[in-house]
């Protein structure tokens, strides 16, 4: 079955539902080893929270956006903004960590219809990766089509310095490797397929975008493109894990992004991610340097006006090609 169409979508009418038997919930381990169960949630209950979003807001987004620690102020540039925090919002999770508003803002950048998620939520927060990804999922039922994932993360290439942006071409699925994927239990091909490919996760033709966008705004001096992987935290990474991941070809080290652009491209939407590097990883102990949230959050104040530029602008370029595949 082919994933949800959203393209008679209006506001104030109720989201899309195909015809199609409900999966059971499921019950999956509770990430926070409490021994708990957790179910995760079925495409109805999905459904609820998408039809009350849209009975509140008066524009339908095409565009998502994904704001990373210390980046919410991506979201400052929205026009006719409609904000609704997390704990309105029926079987949302909660934002818990510095640098995370904690609302989802609707309206308008360079008139383009807009979602901004100023505040995401991780592994690390005690939440399972299907609850990390469940805003995504929303997006798509609302009508997204496109989603600008940005993140925080340790420049692990040498060459990359405190405050470059790198756009992301491809990532290493640290946590899948594992057996933790945001996918893990029954599929419902009301939102994509069993075995979705992720060779293409990274839309081509925005990555090109995204780069003479950069030229346009005299940064390309701090633009690079490479691999990011994702770790489950909450700790910074000891030496040798680094190391070990600079081995493999990783550029950029974090704690999200990588679930949230698998279950975006489950559900057919073209995908963006940009990674702000806020600190050098330690891959010697001959360095007494260490990484903390503070400076995390500094980097992202230190960047944030260009950094509004440049999403502002991908999102109206963006708009305009509108790809139909990745």
């Amino acid at each position: 079955m082919a994933p949800i169409n959203v393209n008679d979508l209006s506001v104030g009418k109720t989201a899309f539902v195909p015809a199609k038997q409900a999966l059971p919930e499921v019950e999956t381990e509770s990430a926070n080893g409490n021994g708990r169960s957790e179910k995760g949630y079925s495409y109805e209950t999905l459904l609820e929270t998408a039809n009350f979003l849209l009975s509140r807001i008066s524009v339908k987004p095409s565009i998502g956006i994904i704001c990373g620690s210390g980046m919410g102020s991506l979201a400052e540039n929205i026009t006719d903004a409609e904000c609704i925090p997390y704990e309105d919002i029926p079987n949302f999770p909660i934002s818990t960590v510095e640098g995370h508003h904690g609302q989802l803002v609707f309206g308008r950048l360079k008139g383009v219809a807009v979602v901004a998620m100023q505040g995401r939520f991780h592994y690390y927060e005690g939440y399972p990766l299907w609850k990390c990804c469940l805003p995504v999922r929303i997006m798509k039922l609302i009508g997204v089509k496109t989603l600008i994932a940005t993140n925080a993360a340790g420049g692990l290439n040498p060459s990359y310095k405190i405050g470059d942006v790198m756009i992301v071409k491809d990532h290493i699925n640290m946590m899948g490797f594992a057996g933790n994927n945001p996918l893990h239990g029954p599929n419902d091909e009301r939102f994509g397929p069993r075995f979705p490919p992720m060779n293409k996760a990274y839309n081509i033709q925005f990555r090109k975008i995204a780069k003479e966008v950069a030229k346009e705004l005299n940064m390309e001096n701090i633009i690079r493109e490479g691999v990011y992987t994702c770790l489950g935290g909450p700790n910074f990474e000891t030496v040798a894990e680094l190391n070990m991941l600079k081995m493999v070809g990783v550029d950029a080290v974090g704690m999200s992004t990588v679930h949230e652009v698998i279950t975006a491209r489950h559900c057919d939407m073209n995908v963006f991610a940009l990674s702000l590097i806020t600190n050098e990883c330690v891959t010697s102990y001959e360095l007494d340097n260490e990484a903390n949230h503070e400076e995390v959050l500094d980097v992202g104040r230190m960047r944030q006006d260009i950094l509004r530029k440049f999403v502002s602008t991908l999102v109206d370029k963006f708009a305009q090609i509108a790809p139909a595949s990745p």
